[in-house]
């Protein structure tokens, strides 16, 4: 009788141990998962800058302050152009080349000032007013924050740097080190290689369709920040996160974004 309680003790012991054992692994899975939050991966021109900033000094020039946006898709159309041939050049000078081709296709004479003032002033660009209380708000919560731009890497910096926000980055990454702009998937590969986690554990946080259909396809999540004017390509996948501005796509974010 002694031998046989003597048994059922260990048993019940043994079993308590075991499930103990497994709480604290369970425990322990759960802190490495919040510790796995997703890197989340910020566009900059457009999603964070103001490229309107820039249409008094088109209006200046072309006598029109919309031919902004007849030069900035120029520009996106030929960093493309460029990939797709494998004819690189820097967004710099792709921006350069555009403009020049914007002014010929008006019949407009860009004098040396006006075409200055307008390249340097993607550099000094402002940011979108809901830009830093949203990043704050991630860095608080745990997130790292890095960027992804087609700029180069010393114009990104001065971006970054002009308009208050390059405390708030871990890193920024060029498509310059790839030499293929996005959306090809090199770039997108890139950061997740040079920060040494699967493709997966990065979120592209971008207010361009083409950027977050070039996210998605590389394996990346995405998250598309549709401010006013821009839309998600309809024959496209469409990401888990699509919020108006910022602040919606942070609260999002801080709600679902743990990998898994």
């Amino acid at each position: 009788m002694s031998s046989r309680r003597m048994f059922v003790a260990a048993t019940l012991t043994g079993a308590a141990l075991s499930a103990l054992a497994t709480s604290a692994s369970a425990l322990g899975a759960g802190q490495a998962a919040v510790k796995r939050r997703r890197i989340l991966v910020f566009d900059v021109n457009e999603t964070m800058l103001d490229i309107n900033a820039l249409e008094p000094d088109f209006a200046r020039a072309f006598g029109d302050g919309q031919v902004l946006r007849e030069w900035f898709s120029t520009v996106l159309l030929y960093s493309n152009v460029t990939t797709l041939a494998s004819v690189y050049s820097d967004f710099g000078s792709v921006a350069g080349a555009a403009l020049d081709m914007v002014a010929q296709a008006r019949g407009v004479r860009l004098s040396p000032e006006d075409r200055d003032r307008i390249l340097g002033g993607t550099r000094s660009l402002p940011a979108h007013s809901d830009v830093r209380p949203a990043l704050e708000r991630l860095q608080r919560d745990g997130f790292r924050l890095v960027t992804l731009t087609n700029s180069a890497p010393a114009a990104v910096e001065q971006q970054l740097k002009n308009s208050g926000l390059a405390t708030l980055f871990e890193r920024s990454f060029s498509v310059d080190s790839v030499k293929r702009f996005k959306p090809a998937p090199e770039p997108y590969r890139h950061v997740a290689k040079e920060l040494g986690v699967a493709i997966g554990d990065l979120r592209m946080v971008a207010a361009h369709a083409w950027d977050v259909l070039g996210a998605l396809q590389a394996g990346c999540v995405a998250a598309f920040v549709a401010r006013p004017g821009k839309v998600l390509y309809p024959l496209g996948p469409r990401p888990d996160i699509v919020a108006p501005d910022f602040g919606a796509v942070a609260d999002a974010i801080a709600a679902r974004d743990v990998a898994r």
